[in-house]
């Protein structure tokens, strides 16, 4: 897990359907960036992907004991 670029969130903005100039994206990036930087000593060890578009897939899959 790495810190977003602005170079990397102007197209995922896109896809999403909004469109962000490179101010935007910058500002994006900064304000993001500390959160990606506190997950980077636990990323990959988590039972569950980050990414918020997994939540209810996560939230739904039964816990084998």
């Amino acid at each position: 897990m790495t810190r977003p670029t602005p170079k990397e969130i102007k197209p995922i903005a896109q896809l999403a359907g909004i469109s962000v100039d490179d101010e935007i994206a910058t500002r994006i990036s900064n304000s993001i960036g500390p959160a990606f930087e506190g997950f980077a000593a636990i990323a990959g060890t988590l039972p569950f992907d980050l990414e918020p578009a997994h939540y209810p897939l996560a939230q739904t899959q039964k816990v084998s004991k």
